[in-house]
């Protein structure tokens, strides 16, 4: 049988090195799993911000199209309020590639800015049917708009 811990001459008792290294290797293991999973989950918080700003951009331009028959040409002509951003660039209103004007289409960059936890600078896209995946190059781990766990 192994004693659990040592008992010194004095009477004071201590765990030996192979408990302790026991131990260190379970904490190990569970950082090695936890971490990452840690980082994808504050990545997708900060990626929230530009899914957040974008659904509001869109709502504004829908209703801007619907009272000017045109969509807005620059986030300033909007109707809404927008904070400033921490963790995104915004790019400019643009006309999609499959549109011909703003008459019938928008699209809207938002860049990753800083560091993102091993992401990469990576872009949000909307335009005006929503969420632009083909166009967007954010991971699916760390988008919120993921529907798996």
């Amino acid at each position: 049988m192994i004693k659990a811990m040592v008992i010194k001459k004095d009477g004071t008792r201590g765990f030996t090195l192979v408990e302790l290294a026991v131990v260190v290797v379970i904490i190990g293991v569970l950082a090695a799993f936890a971490v990452p999973r840690f980082l994808s989950s504050v990545e997708r918080s900060k990626a929230a911000e530009a899914f957040n700003y974008l659904a509001t951009v869109h709502a504004a331009q829908e209703r801007y199209h619907a009272r000017q028959g045109t969509y807005a040409s620059t986030i300033g002509a909007l109707d809404t309020e927008l904070g400033q951003l921490e963790y995104f660039t915004v790019g400019a209103v643009a006309v999609p590639a499959t549109e011909a004007s703003l008459e019938t289409g928008w699209e809207l960059t938002l860049t990753r800015t800083g560091s993102s936890a091993g992401y990469g600078a990576y872009t949000v896209v909307f335009n005006h049917d929503g969420f632009d995946t083909a166009n967007s190059t954010i991971s699916a781990e760390i988008s919120p708009l993921q529907t798996g766990s």
